[in-house]
């Protein structure tokens, strides 16, 4: 059955509500979060919830997972239709649709960027050499030019459909945290230290900046304030991930996270013998400490503040800026380092041989620089895998789930039932 992206839905908008949807970054691990998505499609469906097209009315997103925000946002009006149509993309993703892979591009690229790190201070001399990340991702900007119509965005907003679209990225420019919001007339931007919102009709090139990962992808050229400036990746000095939606007008946040929250915590080194680590073994910690840390973190001060909002009385609640906010935390059970290792000589000839300069081995027995490659695995063996858990992780949470929603539930719930109770917060 075809489906026309521009056609209004059978089912009416329902009224405003709170709830928004936050979706954390991780370049190919943002796999994950479609197959939590296809959970509560799955779960609407069972609770007979499809009165409302869509269950999140604001929508934030950065890096990779500003890119599913967004596909997600541009079918606000089919949250069924459109969650089904990004798992088919993801289960059919390859690394060509996202990055170059070819000999000549990566020679170009990848090559000359390695090159650059081990001899830039004589390089420099020759202005002609000067290679800008380490992969081109010219095939992600012709993908989501097809796949994500960003051009329903105000049809979208003015029928009621959705509330507000963010995405957040980093000024190289000018060394702030920017998100760039779409949505309803009565929202306004926000200035904090180090971060600012800027109204802006969003574009692809807005997601291209957002999910461009330091080193690997190019900076984003965008206008901004009359000005032009660079932009990276959104995660990077993002304090607050979660401050968006709340800025935004949501009292109830679903957020989305792409590992550490609920992975198992060992006390044990993971490489041990290994020797000194490896630079992709480096650049994996890094990256985790850009994607990972900050939002673990801003969850931990969401909930303080909820709980010392609750000890105060009534009157001074009322009275004080601060207001409540129900949270839903799902976040990954297994590592996906380690799944990760074992889709590595899944990547092409070309881009583990680049790989394998920096550490990352193609022996599976050996997961040295798996957290570098969880980013880059856009394969279908990786990220139908990384589904599959998403979708298993967030039925273990049915029943929060449907609480969040206010969904009934026809299956009773009881205590015995598998239901993950792992602390959201913990940090390995």
């Amino acid at each position: 059955m075809t489906h026309d992206p521009f056609a209004p839905s059978d089912v009416p908008p329902s009224a405003h509500t709170s709830a928004a949807l936050v979706l954390s970054g991780g370049g190919a691990r943002a796999a994950y979060q479609v197959g939590v998505l296809e959970a509560i499609a799955d779960l609407r469906l069972i609770c007979q919830a499809q009165a409302e097209p869509n269950p999140f009315p604001i929508i934030a997103g950065t890096s990779a997972g500003a890119l599913n925000a967004a596909a997600l946002a541009c079918g606000a009006d089919d949250f069924d239709h459109v969650v089904r149509m990004m798992a088919g993309i993801w289960r059919n993703f390859h690394v060509q649709q996202v990055y170059r892979t070819d000999s000549l591009s990566v020679l170009r690229s990848g090559t000359g960027w390695l090159t650059l790190l081990s001899l830039g201070w004589l390089l420099a001399k020759w202005r002609r050499f000067k290679p800008r990340s380490l992969l081109d991702s010219e095939p992600l900007a012709d993908l989501i030019a097809q796949t994500v119509p960003l051009e329903r965005l105000p049809w979208l907003i003015r029928k009621g459909h959705l509330q507000a679209l963010a995405v957040t990225t980093s000024s190289y420019s000018h060394g702030e945290h920017v998100t760039f919001f779409q949505g309803e007339h009565r929202l306004t931007p926000w200035v904090r230290s180090q971060r600012r919102a800027v109204r802006e009709r969003i574009t692809h090139r807005h997601l291209l900046a957002s999910s461009a990962i330091p080193f690997v992808f190019p900076a984003i050229e965008l206008p901004i304030n009359g000005q032009s400036a660079y932009f990276g990746d959104g995660s990077m000095r993002q304090s607050a991930p979660i401050a968006p939606a709340i800025h935004l007008g949501a009292q109830r946040i679903c957020v989305i996270g792409a590992g550490r929250l609920h992975e198992p915590v060992t006390d044990q080194p993971r490489h041990q013998g290994n020797g000194y680590p490896t630079v992709a073994q480096i650049a994996g910690h890094v990256l985790s400490n850009v994607f990972l840390d900050a939002l673990s973190l801003d969850i931990e001060r969401l909930r303080r503040i909820n709980q010392t909002l609750s000890l105060l009385p009534p009157e001074l609640r009322s009275a004080s800026a601060l207001k409540p906010v129900q949270l839903l935390v799902i976040a990954p059970s297994q590592r996906l380092d380690d799944i990760a290792a074992r889709h590595v000589d899944e990547l092409p000839a070309t881009i583990r041989s680049l790989l394998r300069g920096v550490g990352v081995s193609s022996q599976r027995a050996d997961a040295r620089g798996a957290a570098l490659a969880s980013y880059l695995l856009f394969e279908p063996g990786y990220t139908c895998e990384l589904m599959a858990l998403g979708h298993a992780d967030a039925l273990r949470q049915r029943h929060e789930i449907c609480q969040f929603f206010g969904w009934n539930d026809p299956t009773p719930w009881t205590p015995a039932m598998p239901e993950r109770r792992a602390d959201p917060l913990r940090m390995d």
